[in-house]
């Protein structure tokens, strides 16, 4: 009898005493309401593959719990994301005081802050919203974007990337 990580319980002695007491497979006894429960019970808890119509719970994103201990203030405990969120606001501030190329700069930076954050520390508050993996990318994609966007930003470009003047040649350009 082979036996799966989540089926029986009890060890060794367990799976001894159920052998022996002819409720296998291949024996008679057990012809009651309990009969072949253990190959019911298997197909029972696997379920299917497809994904429920109506979600039950859901379950705490990875590193989802506490930045700090419980007795901290509720800012302490969250410092991951509101380290995120002060750095993109201030990086919002300064485009609005018309310098969007430092201020959108700010804003990559604090994304990819977070995505540095969510990948290194092991508990990091309300800043997982998803699993690690996701948070990673998702954080760190967007931030990648936004700096590579606000350094290409036209007039007078930080950096060029070459083949894009062919992809994009329907692209005003004043030198």
């Amino acid at each position: 009898m082979r036996e799966t990580a989540g089926e029986g319980s009890g060890g060794p002695a367990r799976r001894k005493a159920r052998e022996g007491s002819g409720s296998g497979p291949g024996s008679r006894a057990g012809t009651g309401a309990d009969a072949g429960s253990g190959q019911h019970k298997r197909r029972a808890r696997r379920g299917t593959r497809r994904f429920p119509l109506f979600t039950k719970d859901t379950a705490r994103p990875e590193g989802g719990g506490r930045a700090a201990p419980g007795d901290a203030p509720a800012p302490a405990r969250q410092w991951p994301l509101l380290t995120v969120l002060i750095v993109v606001g201030i990086g919002l501030l300064v485009t609005a005081l018309d310098a969007f190329r430092v201020g959108l700069l700010l804003v990559g930076a604090g994304l990819l802050g977070g995505a540095v954050m969510r990948w290194t520390l092991p508990r990091v508050g309300m800043l997982a919203v998803r699993s690690r993996f996701t948070d990673i990318v998702t954080y760190g994609i967007l931030g990648v974007v936004i700096v590579l966007l606000a350094l290409m930003a036209q007039p007078r470009p930080w950096l060029e990337i070459p083949f894009l003047d062919d992809v994009l040649h329907y692209t005003v350009r004043n030198r």
